[in-house]
């Protein structure tokens, strides 16, 4: 295995527009918010939901204003990383706090308790299943929603999923307001504020994507993959082996050097994700331990990651939250969490297997990270446009949320 990605540290060991709450990073030229199509990364399955969790879809909002300094068109744009940074000293965001602060009494108000009558929505990889590891605990059959979703996950075809999402058209990233684009924009934006960084990270339910880390590799130099499936964690063992049937990431790798603008080639962008990947480890959010006790990676980290995933493998609302409030047990008081998941999804395809997601909204999200503990940085929505909704799923759009553990939680 080249490129300091050896076995003993990888292997298993047990066209829209768009909205943002919080803190704002600074578009570059001609970057509008976004608001165009959504698409998963490692996924699991919950119970059907209505729209929006329990409550009714919300009514059409008008279209926001741009916050772009120059050079602003009608379908967003994609401004370098680089230059963003520059438009404000030291990469600062603009503060939207008081529009955040309106959200979140809102929120509080509608939410009885901690969860109150509408009960506490749930994707990712990440579940009680069949697939034993160190850190699975309890039986999800005590719980029907994980126990049918622990069947439907066995079927589960990481290269179909792949080929659904991560090639053209879905995977096409020469337009600025595709998807893919969207999500590693908000990535790379996030992350050249130079307030997400450390030493350790640890990405939750990676599935079989690396996309994810591409920007935060530069940042943090002990990396921890994780997924519940075992055909995922060996999806990704290809990849960081540099095996030959590994799925092809260069041209996201391409891609993110771009945008973030220092000059980087391709390789070694990929060659610093893979020798700051130390190991993959399995997973369970719906443990207390989520990673077992005894977990070999150094805890607790300075940053989480996790895309698609916890709005996916529980079977509720409640279930979500739970979720996020096991995962949140793993960062330090002041860390960070980036999370990126799907809206107003209920099922998607991954082979010949139809799987199950409950629709969460944005106040959804919201709220449980204020639950959690969380203070919310910046939320984003991204709305999928009608050329990317493919047959696949029926993603309505999907979230970026950059929140900051408060210390003392």
């Amino acid at each position: 295995m080249a490129r300091g990605a050896g076995e003993e540290r990888w292997e298993e060991r047990g066209g829209g527009q768009g909205r943002r709450w919080g803190a704002e990073a600074v578009p570059g030229p001609g970057q509008a918010r976004a608001r165009g199509g959504g698409l998963r990364g490692a996924r699991g399955a919950g119970a059907a939901g209505m729209l929006c969790g329990h409550a009714p879809p919300p009514p059409p909002r008008p279209a926001p204003r741009c916050v772009c300094r120059s050079d602003t068109n009608a379908d967003g744009c994609g401004g370098r990383v680089g230059d963003a940074a520059r438009l404000a000293p030291g990469g600062a965001s603009l503060s939207r706090r008081p529009r955040r602060e309106r959200v979140e009494a809102r929120v509080r108000r509608q939410i009885k308790g901690p969860w109150g009558e509408r009960g506490p929505a749930g994707r990712g990889s990440s579940m009680s299943a069949a697939d034993p590891g160190p850190a699975a605990g309890a039986d999800p059959d005590a719980d029907p929603g994980r126990a049918a979703a622990a069947s439907a996950y066995r079927r589960f075809e990481p290269r179909a999923y792949l080929r659904n999402n991560y090639e053209p058209p879905r995977g096409d990233l020469s337009s600025p307001d595709g998807v893919g684009p969207w999500k590693l924009r908000c990535l790379a934006q996030t992350f050249a504020t130079g307030e997400v960084s450390g030493r350790t990270l640890i990405d939750i339910g990676s599935g079989p994507t690396i996309y994810q880390l591409l920007s935060a590799c530069a940042h943090f130099e002990d990396i921890t993959m994780t997924d519940f499936l075992e055909v995922n964690r060996q999806e990704l063992g290809l990849w960081l082996r540099e095996d030959p049937g590994a799925f092809d990431w260069s041209t996201y790798s391409q891609h993110v050097c771009l945008i973030e603008g220092r000059g980087e080639s391709w390789q070694e962008k990929e060659w610093q994700l893979r020798a700051r990947v130390k190991r993959v480890l399995p997973v369970d959010v719906h443990q207390p331990l989520p990673l077992g006790a005894g977990s070999l990676a150094p805890l607790p980290a300075d940053a989480l990651v996790s895309t698609f995933c916890l709005e996916a493998v529980s079977p509720d609302l409640a279930g979500f939250q739970r979720s996020l409030d096991h995962i949140t047990t793993l960062l330090k008081p002041g860390g960070h969490l980036l999370l990126i998941g799907a809206l107003e999804e209920s099922w998607y395809l991954a082979g010949d297997v139809r799987l199950v997601v409950v629709p969460v909204c944005e106040e959804e999200v919201m709220g449980s990270l204020v639950h959690s503990g969380y203070e919310v940085r910046d939320l984003r929505t991204y709305t999928m446009p009608a050329h990317l909704r493919t047959g696949v799923d029926d993603v309505k759009g999907i979230f970026f949320a950059w929140a900051q553990k408060k210390v003392g939680v």
